[in-house]
């Protein structure tokens, strides 16, 4: 069993330069020490199941509630889940951790290599051996970025979920095996472990894979990872992504470039709002907090 969010690991200070500078990973941090301007817990901890690892935030279940009290608004909400996907990613490559974006976010690459502006929320995927190699190291490891547009620097968090070894779709409450946090604003990515199918193997499927979270794939559809770009840092992508995409999201999503009211400017690549769209509340705008079964899909420019 892994240590408890009170509890930390030692570790090594890592010198790796990422961004525009070193981050660096305290070693023995208490969980105090990450705590920013709450005076209390906002995370809904009190009415989720005992076996429920991750809590989400009361007001939102995008929002860690350990480190937020609000929802950010529009603007604000894109500029720091940019910053969230490239620390994530670059950290993730100086550790030689391999790990892919997908669903929603993979949506966002395919569109224009960006995050959907009314996503708040990252998406990604890596195998149970990666997993195992974070959780064994760098479990609750607290990462510190300086970034252009935040001069004063940030904290993330890379917490793994201790029940990730635990096979099949039953352990409905810890679906999501870890998260890379932003102790800032709460905002946080969402990890899956890609493992094989055992019953679907034992039927006959070869290179039958699954997540938890009850999606399910072949070997020959994730493998091997492509490499491409996604908010201006080096992404890994799924092998046969058009494929998954269509059958994840239908087809029929594929000429709408209307959609959470925003349109798809043809000529500058972007997803703008509609009229008033901004000056909407946080709570009224679309941010993703329930089921899209059909995102547009676009063949990314280039290509």
């Amino acid at each position: 069993m892994l240590p408890s969010l009170l509890h930390w690991l030692s570790l090594a200070v890592l010198a790796v330069t990422l961004l525009t500078g070193p981050p660096t990973v305290r070693a023995d941090a208490d969980f105090e020490s990450v705590r920013t301007s709450l005076d209390r817990d906002h995370s809904g901890k009190g009415g989720d199941p005992k076996q429920k690892y991750f809590h989400e935030s009361v007001f939102h279940p995008h929002y860690d509630g350990r480190f937020a009290a609000k929802e950010l608004g529009y603007d604000e909400r894109q500029s720091h889940l940019k910053a969230l996907v490239q620390t994530y990613l670059s950290t993730m490559a100086d550790l030689g951790a391999e790990t892919w974006i997908m669903h929603g976010t993979l949506i966002g690459w395919w569109w224009n290599r960006k995050i959907l502006p009314w996503d708040s929320d990252i998406d990604v995927q890596m195998t149970v051996d990666t997993m195992q190699f974070l959780a064994s190291y760098y479990n609750l490891s607290v990462w510190h970025y300086h970034l252009p547009h935040i001069p004063e620097g940030r904290d993330y968090i890379l917490e793994m979920n201790p029940d990730f070894a635990i096979n099949g779709p039953n352990d409905k409450w810890n679906m999501i095996d870890g998260r890379w946090i932003d102790t800032e604003t709460g905002l946080f990515i969402d990890i899956t472990t890609l493992r094989p199918n055992k019953t679907a193997r034992a039927e006959g499927v070869e290179g039958a894979l699954m997540c938890k979270d009850r999606h399910h794939y072949l070997e020959k559809e994730i493998f091997p990872l492509r490499e491409s770009v996604f908010e201006d840092t080096p992404v890994k992508i799924p092998f046969d992504y058009k494929w998954l995409l269509e059958e994840e999201y239908t087809k029929r999503a594929l000429t709408r470039t209307t959609f959470e009211r925003h349109h798809f400017n043809q000529e500058t690549m972007e997803w703008d709002p509609l009229p008033n769209y901004r000056k909407q509340p946080p709570e009224r705008q679309a941010t993703g907090r329930r089921p899209r079964p059909k995102y547009p899909l676009r063949r990314p420019p280039g290509r």
